[in-house]
């Protein structure tokens, strides 16, 4: 093992912002077959788009758009664009001009208004938001510089009520304890679909839910505190559905509370995200389920709360991810997964690369749940290369309850059939818990690994890898014995291992 000396993370510090300004500065080179439209912030939605002279204006319309294979439209360099793009079959979503990528964000306007704000409780300080909102998963401040702790109240008999003690009912004026605390309530529709064998009326979450927004700001009014203040909205922003062949490139996509480019079905084909900035994602409620297995011990209500920068949610065959910067995300920064309820499912084809991704829960996570009957499903050719994965577990998806699963590969402990899958000269840069969790039913499942880095804070954890059909392999300490564990235990070929004191 080698020292990782100060010089040694300043370094890395570096390499690191060489990386994201490179990424940043990539040039727009994808190739167009069909035509091009053009969109902008001056333009006009009565126009034809198929010139920079004479674009359209709204996602809205690019959403609405007849659009053929091959086709392509770009968005205009340093424009802000709000809301949502329904993506079409074999299109390509791209940049034009010059300066900074356009910017996606997911709702329909900053909230750096002090007229969207009244005071609620002077006393406490809390602010409630004029207008409704749909879930957010948290505010960002200032493009990054804080964030809100969004509370989490579980709704019981017909109420919220508090998550720790469930037989009270949540209150503004007593739970919000601390500066910048937010919370959203949402109860208009309820729904008594049974999960978990419990069935009893739970709020009906989805992208119709507009509710009211609660925010504790002890310096005053948000927008007279803060100049920026941007929600993170449980709106998706690239809806890739099952459309096939869709590529995202050298765009800059922001602040959303869903995923921020996502699909699925039983086989979403050629997915390419290139040259994008991805960041402050996640963390709106996915659902109220009826018991919470994770929060104690379970039996409680419980709401889940989800968001990943890019998903494939099913199978696919061609998702590639390149050259991407992504930061600050609930979940995962990119994942394909599955619980395939008794269904076929084919994850091939895959290719994660030369990606910067920071601040994470999961940097890269993968599962292959083959429940319901399945037995056929499987993962094929993956590989997960040349990436640089840092601080996983250290972004604000760690107000999350249950704070000891983040890892840099995160492929959970399910059934993971895979082969040729190779995990390999990526470098893995601190984590807050393992820095892999990379277990399958049968040992040969697990990817292949060689060429990685490995920098660790010592008395942190290696993680977890290999075979769980007789017993879960156990979590490894990262120690001195940390590459002889890699190497002999693990298969690893040629792994540089630093530890930080």
């Amino acid at each position: 093992m080698i020292t990782a000396t100060k010089e040694f993370l300043s370094h890395l510090d570096q390499l690191c912002e060489e990386r994201k300004a490179a990424i940043r500065a990539a040039a727009d080179t994808v190739t167009v077959t069909g035509t091009t439209y053009y969109v902008s912030n001056g333009g006009d939605d009565n126009s034809d788009g198929l010139t920079p002279e004479t674009p359209w204006q709204t996602l809205s319309r690019v959403s609405d758009a007849e659009l053929s294979y091959g086709d392509c439209i770009r968005f205009k360099r340093g424009d802000l664009f709000r809301g949502q793009v329904k993506t079409k079959p074999g299109v390509t979503y791209a940049a034009y001009g010059t300066g900074e990528k356009p910017r996606f964000y997911g709702w329909d306007r900053s909230l750096a208004d002090p007229a969207l704000w009244e005071l609620y409780d002077e006393a406490r300080r809390i602010w409630r938001l004029t207008e409704p909102i749909l879930d957010c998963g948290t505010i960002v401040f200032n493009g990054g510089e804080t964030h809100s702790r969004k509370l989490i109240p579980s709704y019981i008999g017909g109420r919220f009520v508090c998550r720790e003690d469930e037989s009270r009912p949540f209150d503004v004026a007593i739970d919000m304890t601390r500066d910048l605390d937010m919370v959203c309530f949402y109860d208009e529709r309820l729904t008594e679909i049974p999960t978990r064998g419990e069935s009893f009326p739970i709020p009906v979450i989805d992208g119709e839910s507009y509710g009211e927004l609660y925010l504790r700001c002890d310096g005053g009014n948000p927008a007279e505190v803060f100049s920026e203040i941007e929600a993170l909205p449980r709106r998706r922003i690239f809806v890739l559905a099952c459309n096939p062949d869709v590529t995202v490139d050298n765009l800059c996509i922001k602040y959303t509370g869903d995923h921020a480019i996502a699909g699925g079905g039983q086989c979403l084909k050629g997915l390419t995200v290139t040259n994008c900035e991805l960041g402050w994602i996640g963390g709106s409620i996915q659902h109220y389920y009826g018991t919470d297995p994770n929060y104690p011990e379970g039996g409680r209500g419980t709401v889940t709360r989800y968001g990943n920068a890019i998903e494939i949610y099913g199978g696919c065959d061609g998702y590639r991810v390149e050259n991407c910067y992504i930061y600050q995300v609930y979940d995962a920064g990119i994942t394909h997964q599955i619980s395939t309820n008794g269904g076929f499912y084919a994850l091939k084809n895959i290719r994660y690369a030369h990606n910067l991704i920071e601040r994470c829960v999961y940097s890269i996570e993968y599962f292959l749940e083959k429940n319901g009957g399945d037995e056929a499903s499987y993962m094929e050719n993956c590989e997960i290369c040349h990436n640089i994965l840092r601080f996983s577990g250290f972004g604000w998806g760690q107000q999350r309850h249950n704070v000891n699963t983040p890892a840099h590969i995160k492929g959970w402990s399910y059934e993971n059939t895979a082969k040729d899958f190779s995990v390999h000269h990526n470098l893995f840069d601190r984590a807050a818990y393992r820095m892999l969790h990379t277990v399958a039913r049968d040992p040969e499942s697990c990817p292949t690994l060689y060429g990685n880095t490995y920098v660790q804070t010592l008395g942190g954890m290696l993680g977890q890898y290999g075979g769980n059909r007789e017993a879960e392999p156990p979590v490894i300490p990262f120690d001195g014995d940390t590459e002889r564990v890699l190497t002999e235990e693990w298969g690893e070929r040629e792994p540089t291992v630093y530890g930080v004191e």
